[in-house]
Formats: structure tokens, sequence, C-alpha cells
């Protein structure tokens, strides 16, 4: 935890921070803008805090996006808050609150987790049906995992495999799979209260997509989630960042691909 208390202790970095929590998934010329800081000095203030993994990073074509992490904030607050002084525990409990409060751009949300595994290990917990079913609440997928193909989701209670239009995206294995979303089902109306033609004007949203970043980091694998595609408001983003009171979203989910690949429990 040296490095994140590393990272905290300079006003630039919890600036860059407010900056993200305001507004998730800028680039560096966008941080720049709204910081009295010249380019270079943003830059490494970000790799302090990315070392730190305060900050997690995706692609978008030629760009690199910013976003918030909470995971450090919330090892320290559940783990060893007791150890450190009440000015410095409540500073990290507002913090970790605003990252909380705010995992999420308009459009998209990112989330980035640390699993002490392999890649191999880690790709088959993202494409096996055996282990999808294990985290997924009883929801198993199923594909051959060929961009184009379907992305084939089982009925937890039949366990039927049914195509929900879901397409493969991207598929490098070990390192990168990207999926498109499902629409809104009768079941999304029932949670959000919809009724029938609320439900049809949701349907019009255009699919969002989710990408798994898997990477190696010594004993661990970094996998980066980014769910994105959405419009502004979206009620599903809502729901995958876990904002929903119903939801858990990716958060929860992949807390629960934490403990099943780490533990093979659940």
């Amino acid at each position: 935890m040296d490095e994140v208390f590393k990272a905290l202790a300079d006003t630039s970095r919890r600036q860059l921070l407010d900056s993200l929590n305001r507004r998730n998934g800028q680039t560096l010329r966008e941080l720049c803008e709204g910081l009295s800081m010249a380019r270079q000095s943003v830059s490494k203030h970000l790799a302090v805090l990315e070392a730190a993994q305060l900050v997690t990073t995706t692609r978008r074509g030629r760009e690199k996006l910013h976003y918030l992490n909470a995971m450090p904030i919330n090892a320290i607050a559940e783990r060893w808050i007791h150890q450190y002084d009440r000015e410095r525990a409540h500073a990290l409990a507002d913090l970790q609150k605003a990252l909380e409060a705010t995992p999420m751009s308009d459009t998209s949300f990112s989330y980035t987790s640390y699993i002490r595994t392999t890649p191999e290990q880690l790709w088959r917990a993202l494409t096996e049906p055996e282990f999808t079913r294990r985290y997924w609440g009883g929801v198993a997928l199923r594909s051959d995992w060929q961009v184009g193909s379907p992305v084939l989701m089982s009925d937890s209670e039949t366990g039927e495999f049914k195509d929900r239009g879901q397409r493969v995206l991207a598929a490098d294995p070990y390192t990168l799979l990207s999926y498109s979303w499902h629409l809104y089902q009768p079941a999304h109306a029932e949670l959000f209260g919809w009724d029938e033609a609320e439900l049809a004007e949701h349907l019009k949203e255009p699919r969002s997509r989710v990408t798994f970043e898997l990477e190696p980091n010594g004993a661990t694998v970094k996998l980066t989630v980014t769910h994105d595609g959405f419009e502004p408001g979206s009620p599903m983003l809502e729901a995958v960042s876990g904002k929903r009171d119903f939801s858990g979203g990716w958060p929860e989910l992949l807390a629960d691909l934490k403990t099943v690949v780490e533990t093979g429990r659940l």
C-alpha cells in the first residue's frame, strides 16, 4: 500500500483523481485542459497513479483513456484502515465513496482486478460454460470464440442456450476478448419497472460491447473490463456498473470470478 499513499500524498495527483471522478474515461489532452500543469508533468503523475493501480487505462484507436480504479482504496478501507490515524482514515473513506460513486463516464464503464492465476486459466474462466455458470449466477456462455460467431447464453433454469444477438467482436486467446452485449429482456422491464411501451422504447438503444484485456503481472493477471457503447443515461449502463439496487454489476461479478479462479469456491 506504500505506492497508494505515495500517490495520494501529492496535490496534483489528487486533482487528477478529482478530474476523473467528475468525468471518467478522459484522454491525456482532456486531463491537461482542466489543470494548470504541463503535459509532461501530467503524464508523470498519471504514471505514478497507474503504478499504484489507482488509475487504469484502455486504448481507443490512437487514444489512451484513463479511468479511476477503486480497488486499492477498497483494500485499505476493508483490511488496514484501523492502522492509520483518524484524519487519514477519514480522507481515505471520502475518496473511497467518491471512487465508488462515479465508476463510469456517460457512455462507458471500466474496472480492473488483479487475479492470482495464469492468462490461460483466466481465459478458460471467461470462455468455458462450466466456469461461467459458477460466477454468472447459473447463466453460462458458449461460443467458438471466432470473430463474428454468436455468443449463446443459457437459461439459468432450463439450461437451454439461446442466441440473443451477441457476437464475438475480437478474440486473441489469453490477451483480448470482446463481444457485443444483449438488448433488454422482459426480465429487465420487470426489474426497471417498465411497461411494454417503455421496454419498446429502450430496445431502440444501440448494442453495447464488453471487452476483457488480460495482462500478465508477476504472479497475477491484470484483468481490465471495459463496457462501452452506451447512450448517455442508459439504464443498462447503471445496471452493469452496479448503480442499481438489484444489481452488483461487473464489480460483483468480477469479485465472484476472482473467487472461483483463485479458490475454486463461490
